[in-house]
């Protein structure tokens, strides 16, 4: 079986994505083939530019797609041919990890989503040449007009719900929003501190509006992003560049914030994040560490802090919730979006990077 898709190709850490010609690795019977229609531009998609990263082009990057279901194998239960369906991350479905509901803890993450090939060790793709291209990035390489995805990484949704809206909910949404609501289970009446207000962020923000949290405090460097924030619900904002942001939110929650929430990996910030806590308060990561983080002995005293993989969510069960939450009105994430056609996919990285765009979406049509 030959697919055919369009590809932003990425041939060098340092270069442009290039639209090309790509044919995808057949399908298995535990696969399904998806003709991508819109897929979220996360910060994750850059980490194979990094010098260090061990994963370098030639490579299709892209993991919040969503799109129409093509094609199913025989073994494929739970979804049928013209389904909507979002993807999210790879994962087994079987080890402990996963059948205890917590897929993003899956024995073989790292293999499966940031190794850019399948579960087997095939690349994904060949290129007009016949020469490898790898193409199962986070299981689905959706930076195409196809992707070929294991069944058990698709979520179908209703037909009647918008591709461009829903793609987003695959990774970055469900890492801010399952980080408040399945790590650190906000409740009613309690104060979290937000440090960096990108997609996943502001996802956190709105979920712990959901959630009921009674302070809400944004931190980042972009003004523009904080006026967001208070936009959405956040009850304080605080210039991430102020010397004393650690006191500006003990001023705001009283004796330091029940949560805060760092999304940057800036050591630093998360000294802060840790700090503008009060006693049993508790901290969760999710953003890459980009130093060592040194921490004196009192710094932690009576404290929690975590590190936190996509939000720990299951999105079988989570995306459902997220869309019931915005259909409710009660999660607007798509104030976050800002489309972009799928051959302006270099102008929306650099939107992205830049922070112009919290949360860029190539739509393929």
């Amino acid at each position: 079986m030959m697919i055919n898709a369009s590809a932003a190709v990425l041939r060098a850490k340092d270069g442009p994505h290039a639209v090309e010609e790509v044919t995808l690795d057949a399908p298995g019977e535990d696969q399904i083939v998806v003709r991508i229609a819109a897929a979220g531009f996360c910060h994750s998609d850059v980490l194979p530019r990094a010098a260090e990263f061990p994963v370098g082009p030639p490579v299709i990057t892209g993991h919040e797609g969503a799109g129409v279901v093509e094609w199913r194998g025989s073994d494929v239960s739970g979804i049928e041919v013209g389904d909507h369906v979002v993807l999210s991350f790879a994962s087994c479905a079987t080890c402990q990890e996963c059948a205890g509901r917590h897929p993003a803890y899956c024995e073989t993450f790292t293999e499966r989503n940031l190794f850019g090939r399948s579960a087997a060790g095939g690349s994904g793709a060949t290129d007009a040449a016949g020469e490898p291209v790898m193409a199962r990035w986070f299981g689905q390489s959706s930076f195409a007009t196809k992707a070929v995805v294991d069944a058990n990484n698709a979520v179908v949704v209703d037909r009647d719900l918008p591709l461009d809206v829903l793609a987003p909910l695959g990774c970055g949404m469900i890492t801010g929003a399952g980080s408040v609501l399945n790590v650190l289970q906000v409740q009613p009446g309690t104060s979290i501190a937000i440090f960096g207000t990108g997609s996943v962020g502001l996802a956190a923000l709105l979920a712990a509006k959901a959630a009921g949290a009674e302070s809400i405090i944004a931190v980042d460097l972009h003004p523009s992003r904080l006026d967001l924030a208070a936009e959405l619900g956040a009850t304080a904002t605080v210039l991430g560049g102020d010397k004393d942001v650690v006191e500006q939110i003990r001023k705001h929650t009283g004796r330091g914030a029940h949560y805060s929430f760092d999304t940057t990996g800036v050591p630093a910030v998360i000294l802060s994040a840790i700090q503008c806590l009060r006693a049993r308060g508790t901290c969760a990561l999710v953003g890459v560490q980009t130093g060592d983080v040194v921490l004196d002995g009192n710094v932690l005293l009576g404290k929690q802090l975590g590190s936190v993989v996509e939000g720990d969510a299951d999105p079988r069960t989570f995306i459902p919730h997220l869309i019931k939450l915005w259909r409710d009105g009660r999660f607007p994430f798509d104030r976050l979006i800002e489309k972009y056609p799928f051959a302006a996919i270099n102008e929306a990285e650099r939107a992205s990077l830049e922070g112009r765009t919290v949360k860029p979406v190539l739509v393929m049509d």
